[in-house]
């Protein structure tokens, strides 16, 4: 089941999220350790900033890839992973 497009993710308190050099990828800091993301991840969590909307987030992530066609689901499913995660939560 999609998360709801109006709904406002955030980080969860005690996660950072950086561009790690070392690792050549974005990364999610938090205090027991790091996930290192693939290009997909980072490019969605790069958008989350407790202000945009998931619907917000698909349409930025969407004028970004053009050629990747409708990305409202992807984005929707990556969301909901990050959230039984414990990577985010929603406002």
């Amino acid at each position: 089941m999609a998360v709801g497009m109006k709904r406002i993710p955030k980080l969860r308190p005690g996660f950072r999220f950086q561009w790690e050099p070392a690792q050549n990828a974005y990364v999610l800091l938090y205090p027991e350790g790091m996930v290192r993301l693939n290009d997909s991840a980072g490019a969605v969590l790069k958008e989350v900033d407790g202000q945009r909307n998931v619907a917000d987030i698909v349409a930025l992530l969407e004028q970004q890839f053009p050629d990747a066609g409708s990305l409202s689901e992807d984005v929707s499913d990556f969301l909901k992973d990050a959230e039984q995660q414990h990577w985010i939560l929603f406002t």
